[in-house]
């Protein structure tokens, strides 16, 4: 990649490496100069810009971020588009996520222009939760860096999720003459909302006297019970292999595998088998929702990972989670936050128009490649993730319902649609939720948008970097659909007559962030028979 100054007659397909106002356009930083782009810059008197340029072999940010991060992610991720030189990963399930350290010290070490950064694991983490970023550092690299970056690694991806899969558990707790019951309650409660957060369920919920024969006979009931792995909340701490608990877990047939683990508060967990399910003893910190040793346990169970005395051992480093008068403020605060996650984004299909211009037909009922043309706006919608798909109704609304049936969609109709677009968006963005960050508002007549459009505006929306206002570009062109953060909905909402929002994106230029696609499906919509002909021809 060659970087530095270059004349304005030279610039096609030149990365600007700073953002520059071009009449009364804005060209930021990483736009690929197009030719109209260079025309432009000519007329406006420029003479050079500073920017990078490809050589043979070189391979752009983003298809660098995108091949890499595919390589590193494994089962249970999800990559999200790339945008920027930076491709995120993201958790496709609840579940343990798991991270060779040593594969992405690796990787991180074979060229300063790529880099990989994750959370620290093994972690329980959610559905949508963001695991590790890629971040290409220039431009581009060249495809061998790519190349020795990708070869290197193992057998097995190093950035995994293992699912939470359903648990069937047993809660046993003893109690001696002074226990109070309201205890043992909620002991019983604290133990269920485990359980359940990792997609379990208890199966058997026993009391019994704090002795190892009852002790024995309520594993055994429990076992009896389907139970997959058993719990054990004694009366008073486990403090010797022999002690009451462990004593009647090895009268119910049991073994004793280890006793205390290197995390605190958590000391004093007790790993047992008995008849080939595990039998976890509980330590007294159990019994509070604060995290502690059992939930890392736990969690590994869940995730369906044996768990030996060698990996309680292993747990010591990051096991000190006990707050102290020293460090409480700190971890109030972590609880306070959030683990960042992928912004829910809605989508909006306006799907309400008369199809003036194409003469008797209704366009979005037209089979294009084998489907009506909006249910393959919405399916494409579907595919990127875009959550709740709300789609505008109006002329000929049965027809229109008909051809979605069965489709993951809400429905909504526009009695004012002969007013207008304007009109579709008010009712579109009132059904979208509270929830949404920010939605994609998409026109029902542009089959060629596919979830990979989508995907790229997604991930181009950031509003902590005032990246809020989302618009596909293709050789220089705006076209759609754009991707608006939720500031925007009432001032979108205001707008009347047969428009849309476009003129936000002028109103807000220092918001709007230009989205590079690599077709002009984003240019192209059904307007005339022609129009449809040519992409019927094009499929």
């Amino acid at each position: 990649m060659r970087f530095g100054r270059v004349a304005v007659a030279d610039a096609h397909g030149t990365v600007l490496a700073h953002g520059v106002r071009v009449g009364g356009l804005a060209f930021k930083k990483g736009r690929v100069l197009s030719v109209a782009d260079v025309a432009l810059l000519n007329r406006e008197g420029f003479e050079s810009v500073v920017g990078a340029r490809l050589d043979p072999g070189d391979v752009t940010e983003d298809r660098a971020a995108e091949t890499a991060a595919r390589a590193l992610a494994g089962m249970g991720v999800r990559i999200g588009a790339p945008f920027t030189g930076r491709c995120n990963v993201f958790a496709a399930t609840d579940g343990l996520f798991l991270v060779s350290a040593s594969e992405i010290d690796r990787f991180n070490t074979v060229d300063e222009a790529l880099t990989v950064a994750t959370l620290s694991g093994p972690r329980a983490v959610r559905e949508g939760e963001m695991l590790a970023t890629v971040k290409v550092i220039p431009f581009a690299v060249p495809g061998t860096v790519i190349g020795r970056a990708v070869s290197g690694l193992g057998p097995e991806p190093p950035i995994r999720v293992a699912a939470f899969e359903s648990m069937d558990a047993g809660v046993i707790q003893t109690r001696l003459p002074a226990t109070k019951e309201t205890v043992l309650d909620k002991t019983s409660r604290v133990l269920r909302a485990r359980i359940e957060a990792l997609h379990g369920r208890v199966v058997d919920d026993a009391r019994c006297d704090h002795d190892a024969d009852a002790v024995a006979s309520a594993v055994g009931h429990a076992l009896d019970s389907g139970a997959q792995i058993v719990l054990i909340a004694g009366a008073s701490a486990i403090v010797d292999r022999r002690d009451v608990v462990p004593g009647g877990i090895v009268a119910a047939g049991g073994e004793v595998l280890h006793l205390g683990m290197p995390v605190d508060p958590g000391n004093l967990l007790l790993l047992a088998r008995c008849r080939g399910r595990p039998v976890l003893g509980l330590p007294g910190c159990a019994r509070s929702p604060a995290l502690n040793g059992l939930d890392l346990v736990l969690e590994r169970f869940a995730a369906r990972m044996d768990v030996s005395r060698g990996d309680i051992m292993a747990m010591g480093v990051g096991g000190l989670l006990k707050e102290t008068a020293a460090r409480s403020q700190p971890r109030r605060e972590a609880r306070k936050s959030r683990p960042a996650r992928a912004p829910k984004v809605s989508a909006v299909v306006l799907a309400a128009g008369r199809s003036t211009r194409m003469g008797p037909i209704n366009k979005l009922l037209t089979t294009v490649g084998g489907r009506a043309m909006v249910r393959t706006v919405v399916d494409e919608l579907e595919g990127a993730g875009a959550r709740p798909i709300v789609v505008v109704t109006g002329h000929e609304a049965d027809r229109v319902e008909e051809a979605l049936a069965g489709a993951d969609v809400r429905l909504v109709h526009n009695a004012e649609y002969r007013k207008g677009l304007s009109a579709s968006l008010r009712v579109g963005l009132a059904a979208v939720p509270d929830s949404t960050q920010a939605a994609v508002i998409c026109l029902g007549d542009m089959p060629l948008i596919t979830s990979r459009h989508v995907d790229k505006l997604r991930a181009a929306f950031d509003p902590a970097q005032g990246r809020e206002i989302c618009v596909p570009v293709f050789e220089g062109k705006r076209g759609n659909p754009v991707l608006f953060a939720r500031r925007f909905f009432d001032e979108m909402t205001a707008v009347r007559g047969d428009v849309g929002a476009r003129h936000l994106i002028g109103e807000y230029e220092e918001f709007v962030c230009e989205v590079a696609m690599e077709d002009r499906a984003v240019l192209v919509d059904v307007d005339s028979p022609q129009a449809l002909r040519d992409i019927e021809d094009r499929l």
